[in-house]
């Protein structure tokens, strides 16, 4: 088994495992509280509203706006790592039929896990720090992977064309 392969293969199970294990985390830990706290600053926001106080409701629903934030950030998180997981593995199946020399397979692995493990990671980052880092670091992931990708495919598109003029 050629190295990038092994890489894709091994970084993909890795990464599935971390994203499930967060995942659980999450739904055993945090979930349940995060739920409680949205649903609780909903009923508040529009209570207050009934009773024509629009400060506190105003209030309620920042607080809303707050927790729904911190909550997609975290369900995303997860759902992230195990999806392009799935894309590591998937593509560590058939990479060998690149067309590329084994040292481009062995960057184009290592850029397309990077990413797949930078961009999620960003994201979960922007939960705790809104300034600029963490948006830098998931933008960077994600053009990491949508390069790597884009290069994959054109590896996937020579090989098909030299199987035709064959």
């Amino acid at each position: 088994m050629i190295g990038a392969r092994r890489l894709l293969l091994a970084g993909g199970i890795v990464l599935a495992l971390w994203g499930m294990g967060y995942g659980l985390w999450y739904a055993v830990f945090a979930e349940h509280q995060a739920l409680e706290e949205i649903g609780a600053s909903l009923s508040t926001a529009f209570s207050s509203a009934a009773q024509r106080e629009a400060a506190q409701s105003g209030v309620a629903l920042l607080r809303y706006k707050e927790s729904k934030y911190i909550y997609d950030r975290q369900v995303d998180v997860h759902s992230h790592w195990i999806g392009l997981a799935m894309v590591l593995i998937v593509l560590g199946l058939s990479f060998d039929k690149l067309s590329f020399s084994e040292k481009t397979k062995l960057w184009l692995a290592a850029g397309f896990l990077a990413g797949a493990c930078l961009f999620p990671l960003g994201v979960l980052f922007q939960v705790y720090d809104h300034g600029p880092l963490p948006r830098v670091l998931a933008i960077s992931g994600s053009a990491l992977e949508i390069a790597s990708l884009c290069l994959i495919a054109l590896g996937f598109a020579r090989n098909q064309s030299s199987i035709s003029r064959s």
